[in-house]
């Protein structure tokens, strides 16, 4: 079985620095970490290579500084690692970053699951997954908190929802993303880090992706962050002296005219 997992590196900060020209976040020099729900994407997808045989391939679109996190997934029983890496990719909102995903998954070729986590902590969208899945024309299952069964070209999978839970039958190759109930990441082992070291590490820019530039980063997100700014909590307060009796009729008769 040949799994993909997306993963993003995110920072591990509250110290958030903006580009003054593209508002976008400065990645760049940021100490960054493996974003929390793809952990979860990646133990399920080492837990389920495990069980039915095959290999997970792990991919993330970013600077050099995402080879960190590559590696990691390595250590924690992936088998190869891809970095989607390109100034040209910079500023990509959730639509342009799914199209070029897409399309590196569209050249590591055939596949029977991609597994996202639930979403990205710096961004909180939960929708890379979806994105990429509507490129491929997958099947896709979003919040998925566990795998029932796997057979042959089905999967039963179980969606966590606001009022419960239900099963979902599916056809593959599809797509899941996951959330934190669905297992406990495991810690890396010592052999895990040793052929973290030494795993090789594809790099794949725009023109390896035989992509427009006009359709990534940037230019190609149909959203874009116009203006950031600090919104303003100010309160307006009142102090009534004097009689504790005097003061309550104050207080009833200012919030009676509040609410008419």
């Amino acid at each position: 079985m040949n799994i993909i997992v997306c993963v993003k590196q995110v920072p591990n900060t509250t110290e958030i620095k903006i580009d003054p020209v593209t508002n976008t976040l400065v990645r760049e020099g940021v100490e960054s970490i493996l974003n929390p729900f793809d952990t979860y994407a990646v133990e399920e997808a080492v837990r389920l290579k495990e069980k039915f045989g095959g290999k997970v391939t792990i991919v993330s679109m970013g600077p050099p500084q995402v080879e960190a996190v590559l590696r990691e997934a390595i250590s924690l029983g992936a088998d190869e690692i891809i970095l989607l890496s390109d100034r040209k990719f910079a500023g990509a909102d959730t639509w342009a970053t799914s199209y070029t995903l897409a399309a590196a998954i569209k050249k590591i070729g055939e596949f029977d699951l991609i597994i996202t986590g639930q979403q990205a902590i710096d961004g909180d969208t939960a929708q890379v997954g979806p994105g990429i899945a509507a490129h491929l024309k997958l099947p896709q299952t979003c919040f998925v908190r566990k795998v029932d069964n796997l057979e042959g070209k089905k999967m039963l999978v179980e969606r966590l929802m606001e009022d419960g839970s239900d099963k979902v039958e599916m056809q593959l190759p599809a797509l899941i993303s996951v959330v934190k109930e669905i297992n406990t990441p495991r810690l890396p082992s010592l052999r895990g880090k040793m052929k973290a070291k030494s795993a090789e590490l594809l790099v794949w820019n725009c023109s390896d992706l035989g992509l427009e530039e006009k359709l990534v980063g940037l230019n190609g997100s149909p959203t874009q962050v116009m203006r950031i700014f600090t919104p303003k909590h100010d309160k307006l307060t009142e102090k009534f002296d004097g009689d504790p009796d005097e003061a309550v009729e104050k207080i009833i008769t200012t919030l009676n005219n509040i609410t008419k």
